[in-house]
């Protein structure tokens, strides 16, 4: 199986003609006592910062911007980390691999629950965007073992574009209020909670149909392999 610090990574997104110069221009400015391990509490701590922001909505809609704030300091940590080290040469694959990842799952769960512990998500269907999430994470670490190939984007939509949308959400829902339809079989129902769930819906298709589609071209790769196997074999016998 590839080695980690071999991977080959995929990171094609929407915004990435602006956020790749935007971070090699940081990665540039950085003081020196800056870290990328530094960055990384940076970004895990943002995500605390969403998760007590959505509680505190309860409270006054005002926290709205404080949970923003949040998303755009996990931006900064979440994305500057690993291009800090690629651009001071000091990478470690497979350390920065593990914390990342595992640094993902964490704030996922921090800023979904966040959201199901607000007035405008359902606590439902904020834990099954995190089910879904997980699903999709664990999907792709599996590939990225027996191929070697690290997606960290799909569709062109990335952790960068999904914090856009929560930002873009939250700025609505403060100056319009909490949006809500009335919907068939569900009964009222806020717009927070329908983005969340299409999210969740889109996510966990996602994980079924790639998992799936993966799995045929795996199957195709070892059945040629074990073809060529027994052929050669073959050879040696005659």
């Amino acid at each position: 199986m590839p080695k980690v610090e071999k991977h080959k990574r995929e990171n094609k997104i929407l915004l990435g003609f602006l956020e790749r110069p935007a971070l090699r221009w940081l990665a540039a400015h950085m003081p020196t006592w800056v870290t990328p391990d530094i960055l990384t509490w940076i970004g895990i701590g943002a995500s605390v910062l969403i998760f007590v922001s959505y509680c505190l909505t309860n409270i006054s809609p005002n926290y709205l911007w404080l949970a923003n704030l949040g998303f755009f300091l996990n931006w900064f940590g979440d994305s500057l980390d690993g291009t800090l080290a690629r651009y001071r040469k000091i990478e470690r694959p497979r350390y920065g691999f593990l914390i990342d990842h595992w640094i993902d799952a964490i704030s996922t769960l921090l800023i979904f629950l966040g959201l199901g512990l607000s007035p405008y998500v359902n606590l439902l269907v904020a834990s099954l965007a995190v089910i879904s999430y997980l699903l999709v994470s664990i999907m792709v670490y599996l590939i990225t073992y027996v191929t070697g190939i690290f997606t960290i984007t799909n569709a062109y939509i990335g952790p960068t574009e999904i914090r856009l949308l929560a930002v873009i959400i939250n700025i609505i829902i403060f100056y319009s209020g909490e949006v809500t339809y009335n919907l068939p079989w569900v009964g009222e129902t806020s717009l927070f909670t329908l983005v969340t769930g299409a999210l969740a819906l889109i996510m966990f298709l996602y994980f079924m149909t790639n998992t799936a589609i993966q799995a045929y071209k795996l199957k195709l790769l070892d059945e040629k392999r074990l073809e060529r196997k027994l052929a050669k074999e073959r050879e040696q016998q005659d």
